[in-house]
Protein backbone atom coordinates (compact mmCIF):
# COMPACT_ATOMS: atom_id res chain seq x y z
CA UNK A 1 0.00 0.00 0.00
CA UNK A 2 1.54 3.38 -0.96
CA UNK A 3 1.60 6.27 1.51
CA UNK A 4 -0.41 8.34 -1.02
CA UNK A 5 -3.35 6.02 -0.31
CA UNK A 6 -3.31 6.86 3.39
CA UNK A 7 -3.33 9.81 5.77
CA UNK A 8 -1.53 10.71 8.98
CA UNK A 9 -3.59 11.46 12.09
CA UNK A 10 -2.87 15.17 11.59
CA UNK A 11 -4.08 15.04 7.96
CA UNK A 12 -7.29 13.25 8.95
CA UNK A 13 -7.91 15.87 11.64
CA UNK A 14 -7.44 18.64 9.05
CA UNK A 15 -9.73 16.94 6.54
CA UNK A 16 -12.51 16.46 9.09
CA UNK A 17 -11.83 19.85 10.72
CA UNK A 18 -11.52 18.39 14.22
CA UNK A 19 -8.69 18.09 16.74
CA UNK A 20 -6.08 15.33 16.68
CA UNK A 21 -7.39 14.16 20.04
CA UNK A 22 -10.82 13.57 18.49
CA UNK A 23 -9.22 11.32 15.87
CA UNK A 24 -7.22 9.46 18.56
CA UNK A 25 -10.51 8.90 20.39
CA UNK A 26 -12.08 7.40 17.24
CA UNK A 27 -9.06 5.11 16.92
CA UNK A 28 -9.26 4.15 20.58
CA UNK A 29 -12.95 3.25 20.26
CA UNK A 30 -12.29 1.16 17.17
CA UNK A 31 -14.39 3.45 14.95
CA UNK A 32 -11.47 4.32 12.67
CA UNK A 33 -8.92 1.60 11.76
CA UNK A 34 -5.22 2.52 11.58
CA UNK A 35 -1.96 0.90 10.58
CA UNK A 36 1.62 1.80 11.41
CA UNK A 37 4.57 2.96 9.31
CA UNK A 38 7.43 2.87 11.79
CA UNK A 39 6.16 4.79 14.82
CA UNK A 40 3.58 6.73 12.83
CA UNK A 41 -0.09 5.81 12.69
CA UNK A 42 -1.80 6.13 9.31
CA UNK A 43 -5.39 5.81 8.13
CA UNK A 44 -6.19 4.03 4.87
CA UNK A 45 -8.14 6.18 2.40
CA UNK A 46 -10.79 3.48 2.02
CA UNK A 47 -11.31 3.21 5.78
CA UNK A 48 -11.65 6.98 6.09
CA UNK A 49 -14.18 7.11 3.24
CA UNK A 50 -16.13 4.25 4.81
CA UNK A 51 -16.22 6.05 8.16
CA UNK A 52 -17.49 9.25 6.50
CA UNK A 53 -20.09 7.34 4.46
CA UNK A 54 -21.49 5.62 7.54
CA UNK A 55 -21.93 8.99 9.24
CA UNK A 56 -23.54 10.45 6.15
CA UNK A 57 -26.20 7.77 5.95
CA UNK A 58 -26.61 7.48 9.71
CA UNK A 59 -25.97 3.76 9.47
CA UNK A 60 -24.69 2.04 12.57
CA UNK A 61 -23.56 -1.57 12.61
CA UNK A 62 -25.70 -3.93 14.61
CA UNK A 63 -23.86 -5.43 17.54
CA UNK A 64 -24.37 -9.08 18.24
CA UNK A 65 -22.85 -10.48 21.47
CA UNK A 66 -19.88 -11.86 19.51
CA UNK A 67 -19.19 -8.58 17.70
CA UNK A 68 -19.42 -6.66 20.97
CA UNK A 69 -16.79 -8.95 22.46
CA UNK A 70 -14.54 -8.35 19.47
CA UNK A 71 -14.83 -4.59 19.83
CA UNK A 72 -13.96 -4.80 23.50
CA UNK A 73 -10.95 -6.97 22.83
CA UNK A 74 -9.73 -4.66 20.07
CA UNK A 75 -10.11 -1.44 22.06
CA UNK A 76 -6.98 0.66 22.04
CA UNK A 77 -5.07 2.02 25.01
CA UNK A 78 -3.62 5.46 24.36
CA UNK A 79 -0.56 6.63 26.29
CA UNK A 80 0.17 10.35 26.15
CA UNK A 81 3.68 11.76 26.47
CA UNK A 82 7.04 11.91 24.73
CA UNK A 83 9.63 10.03 26.79
CA UNK A 84 11.11 6.80 25.41
CA UNK A 85 10.23 4.98 28.62
CA UNK A 86 6.55 5.26 27.64
CA UNK A 87 7.22 3.23 24.49
CA UNK A 88 8.74 0.57 26.70
CA UNK A 89 5.71 0.65 29.01
CA UNK A 90 3.44 0.26 25.99
CA UNK A 91 5.38 -2.79 24.83
CA UNK A 92 4.97 -4.46 28.22
CA UNK A 93 1.26 -3.61 28.39
CA UNK A 94 0.69 -5.27 25.03
CA UNK A 95 2.40 -8.42 26.31
CA UNK A 96 0.17 -8.62 29.40
CA UNK A 97 -3.04 -6.93 28.24
CA UNK A 98 -5.41 -7.81 25.42
CA UNK A 99 -5.50 -4.23 24.14
CA UNK A 100 -3.37 -2.57 21.47
CA UNK A 101 -1.32 0.38 22.72
CA UNK A 102 -1.12 3.62 20.72
CA UNK A 103 1.00 6.67 21.52
CA UNK A 104 -0.05 10.31 21.60
CA UNK A 105 2.94 12.63 21.88
CA UNK A 106 1.23 15.45 23.76
CA UNK A 107 2.86 17.62 26.41
CA UNK A 108 2.01 17.17 30.09
CA UNK A 109 -0.95 19.55 30.43
CA UNK A 110 -2.51 18.63 27.09
CA UNK A 111 -2.19 14.94 27.95
CA UNK A 112 -3.91 15.44 31.30
CA UNK A 113 -6.72 17.40 29.66
CA UNK A 114 -7.09 14.66 27.04
CA UNK A 115 -7.61 12.21 29.90
CA UNK A 116 -10.09 14.59 31.53
CA UNK A 117 -12.04 14.58 28.26
CA UNK A 118 -11.86 10.79 27.92
CA UNK A 119 -9.42 10.88 25.01
CA UNK A 120 -6.49 8.94 26.49
CA UNK A 121 -5.99 6.21 29.10
CA UNK A 122 -2.55 6.93 30.56
CA UNK A 123 -1.16 10.46 30.74
CA UNK A 124 2.45 11.19 31.63
CA UNK A 125 3.34 14.46 33.30
CA UNK A 126 6.19 16.42 34.85
CA UNK A 127 4.52 19.65 35.97
CA UNK A 128 6.54 21.65 38.49
CA UNK A 129 4.74 23.74 41.12
CA UNK A 130 6.93 26.62 42.23
CA UNK A 131 5.02 27.33 45.44
CA UNK A 132 5.33 23.83 46.91
CA UNK A 133 8.40 22.58 45.03
CA UNK A 134 6.35 19.45 44.25
CA UNK A 135 5.61 17.86 40.90
CA UNK A 136 2.22 16.96 39.41
CA UNK A 137 0.05 16.42 42.50
CA UNK A 138 -0.82 20.13 43.04
CA UNK A 139 -2.07 20.37 39.45
CA UNK A 140 -4.07 17.12 39.46
CA UNK A 141 -5.84 18.06 42.69
CA UNK A 142 -7.20 21.14 40.92
CA UNK A 143 -7.97 19.54 37.55
CA UNK A 144 -9.49 16.21 38.70
CA UNK A 145 -11.66 17.66 41.46
CA UNK A 146 -14.57 15.31 40.72
CA UNK A 147 -12.56 12.35 39.41
CA UNK A 148 -10.95 9.42 41.21
CA UNK A 149 -7.38 8.83 39.99
CA UNK A 150 -4.03 7.28 40.83
CA UNK A 151 -0.63 8.90 40.27
CA UNK A 152 2.32 6.51 39.89
CA UNK A 153 5.98 7.34 39.40
CA UNK A 154 7.57 5.89 36.29
CA UNK A 155 11.05 7.48 36.53
CA UNK A 156 12.87 10.59 37.68
CA UNK A 157 15.28 12.44 35.40
CA UNK A 158 17.43 15.54 35.41
CA UNK A 159 16.16 18.68 33.71
CA UNK A 160 18.23 21.73 32.97
CA UNK A 161 19.61 24.11 30.36
CA UNK A 162 20.86 23.23 26.90
CA UNK A 163 23.75 25.55 26.03
CA UNK A 164 26.22 25.63 23.18
CA UNK A 165 29.28 23.41 23.40
CA UNK A 166 31.84 24.74 25.86
CA UNK A 167 29.17 27.00 27.41
CA UNK A 168 30.75 30.16 25.92
CA UNK A 169 28.32 32.46 27.78
CA UNK A 170 29.06 30.74 31.12
CA UNK A 171 25.36 30.13 31.85
CA UNK A 172 24.73 28.57 35.26
CA UNK A 173 21.29 29.54 36.60
CA UNK A 174 18.04 31.36 35.95
CA UNK A 175 19.61 34.52 37.38
CA UNK A 176 21.67 34.71 34.18
CA UNK A 177 18.50 35.91 32.43
CA UNK A 178 18.79 39.06 34.59
CA UNK A 179 22.43 39.82 33.88
CA UNK A 180 23.03 38.50 30.36
CA UNK A 181 21.44 39.03 26.98
CA UNK A 182 20.33 35.46 26.19
CA UNK A 183 18.33 34.24 23.22
CA UNK A 184 15.93 31.49 24.27
CA UNK A 185 14.34 28.60 22.42
CA UNK A 186 11.17 27.85 24.38
CA UNK A 187 8.83 24.85 24.51
CA UNK A 188 5.15 24.83 23.60
CA UNK A 189 2.54 25.92 26.13
CA UNK A 190 1.41 23.05 28.35
CA UNK A 191 4.64 21.06 28.13
CA UNK A 192 6.37 20.14 31.39
CA UNK A 193 9.54 21.95 30.32
CA UNK A 194 7.56 25.14 29.60
CA UNK A 195 5.86 24.91 33.01
CA UNK A 196 9.24 24.48 34.73
CA UNK A 197 10.62 27.52 32.90
CA UNK A 198 7.60 29.71 33.61
CA UNK A 199 7.49 28.75 37.28
CA UNK A 200 11.20 29.44 37.71
CA UNK A 201 10.89 32.80 35.96
CA UNK A 202 8.04 33.67 38.33
CA UNK A 203 10.04 32.60 41.40
CA UNK A 204 13.07 34.59 40.24
CA UNK A 205 10.92 37.64 39.40
CA UNK A 206 11.92 37.62 35.74
CA UNK A 207 9.42 38.92 33.20
CA UNK A 208 9.13 36.76 30.05
CA UNK A 209 8.81 39.96 28.04
CA UNK A 210 12.47 40.74 28.77
CA UNK A 211 13.72 37.48 27.23
CA UNK A 212 14.54 37.40 23.52
CA UNK A 213 13.00 34.35 21.82
CA UNK A 214 10.50 33.58 24.60
CA UNK A 215 7.72 33.36 21.97
CA UNK A 216 9.70 30.89 19.81
CA UNK A 217 8.41 27.38 20.58
CA UNK A 218 9.79 23.93 19.85
CA UNK A 219 7.53 20.89 20.07
CA UNK A 220 10.08 18.55 21.64
CA UNK A 221 13.32 18.44 23.62
CA UNK A 222 15.11 17.56 20.38
CA UNK A 223 13.73 20.68 18.65
CA UNK A 224 15.05 22.88 21.46
CA UNK A 225 18.46 21.21 21.73
CA UNK A 226 18.95 21.30 17.95
CA UNK A 227 18.14 25.01 17.81
CA UNK A 228 20.77 25.70 20.48
CA UNK A 229 23.29 23.40 18.77
CA UNK A 230 23.03 25.20 15.43
CA UNK A 231 23.52 28.61 17.07
CA UNK A 232 20.01 29.95 16.52
CA UNK A 233 19.52 30.21 20.30
CA UNK A 234 21.83 30.53 23.31
CA UNK A 235 19.74 28.55 25.77
CA UNK A 236 16.83 26.14 26.05
CA UNK A 237 15.37 23.91 28.73
CA UNK A 238 15.01 20.13 28.51
CA UNK A 239 16.17 16.76 29.82
CA UNK A 240 19.67 15.36 30.13
CA UNK A 241 19.23 12.35 27.83
CA UNK A 242 18.63 14.52 24.75
CA UNK A 243 21.76 16.56 25.42
CA UNK A 244 23.77 13.38 24.90
CA UNK A 245 22.16 12.87 21.49
CA UNK A 246 22.57 16.44 20.25
CA UNK A 247 25.80 18.47 20.15
CA UNK A 248 25.06 20.66 23.19
CA UNK A 249 26.23 20.93 26.80
CA UNK A 250 23.81 20.34 29.67
CA UNK A 251 23.56 22.40 32.86
CA UNK A 252 21.53 20.37 35.40
CA UNK A 253 18.98 22.29 37.48
CA UNK A 254 16.48 19.86 39.04
CA UNK A 255 15.70 16.18 39.40
CA UNK A 256 12.15 16.09 38.09
CA UNK A 257 9.60 13.42 38.95
CA UNK A 258 8.04 11.93 35.83
CA UNK A 259 4.74 10.28 36.70
CA UNK A 260 1.75 8.71 34.99
CA UNK A 261 -1.88 9.20 35.97
CA UNK A 262 -4.81 6.85 35.36
CA UNK A 263 -8.46 7.38 36.24
CA UNK A 264 -9.84 4.96 38.83
CA UNK A 265 -12.90 3.44 37.17
CA UNK A 266 -14.22 -0.13 37.19
CA UNK A 267 -13.16 -0.47 33.54
CA UNK A 268 -9.62 0.66 34.40
CA UNK A 269 -9.01 -1.63 37.37
CA UNK A 270 -7.29 -4.34 35.31
CA UNK A 271 -5.14 -1.78 33.49
CA UNK A 272 -4.07 -0.11 36.76
CA UNK A 273 -3.06 -3.45 38.25
CA UNK A 274 -1.20 -4.36 35.06
CA UNK A 275 0.72 -1.07 35.04
CA UNK A 276 1.65 -1.44 38.72
CA UNK A 277 2.96 -4.95 38.13
CA UNK A 278 4.97 -3.84 35.08
CA UNK A 279 6.60 -0.83 36.76
CA UNK A 280 7.72 -2.85 39.78
CA UNK A 281 8.96 -5.82 37.76
CA UNK A 282 12.68 -6.55 37.56
CA UNK A 283 12.53 -7.01 33.78
CA UNK A 284 10.99 -3.60 33.11
CA UNK A 285 13.30 -1.78 35.51
CA UNK A 286 16.31 -3.52 34.03
CA UNK A 287 15.38 -2.35 30.52
CA UNK A 288 14.78 1.21 31.72
CA UNK A 289 18.12 1.25 33.52
CA UNK A 290 19.83 0.11 30.31
CA UNK A 291 18.51 3.23 28.55
CA UNK A 292 20.61 5.35 30.91
CA UNK A 293 20.08 8.71 32.65
CA UNK A 294 17.01 7.63 34.61
CA UNK A 295 16.55 7.47 38.38
CA UNK A 296 14.40 4.45 39.31
CA UNK A 297 14.32 5.06 43.06
CA UNK A 298 10.56 5.68 43.07
CA UNK A 299 9.58 3.70 39.96
CA UNK A 300 6.25 1.97 40.57
CA UNK A 301 5.55 3.86 43.80
CA UNK A 302 2.04 5.29 44.19
CA UNK A 303 2.65 9.01 44.66
CA UNK A 304 -1.00 9.93 45.28
CA UNK A 305 -4.31 8.13 45.12
CA UNK A 306 -7.84 9.34 45.75
CA UNK A 307 -10.20 7.24 47.83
Amino acid sequence: MSQEQSYTIEEVAQLLKVSKLTIYDLVKKGDLPVFRVGRQMRVDTTDLQLYIQKRKTGATPSLTPSSTATLTKNNKIIISGQDLVLDLLGKYIEKKHSNKVLRSHEGSFNGVMAMYNGECDIASLHMYDGDSGDYNTPYLKKIFVSHAYILINIISRRAGFYVQKGNPLQIQSFDDFKTKSLKLMNREKGSGARILLDEQLRIHHISPSTIEGYQHEGMSHIDVASTVANGHADIGIGIEKIAKLINVDFIPLVLERYDIVLLKTPDNLQLINTVKAILTSADFQSEVAALGDYDLTQTGHVIYETL
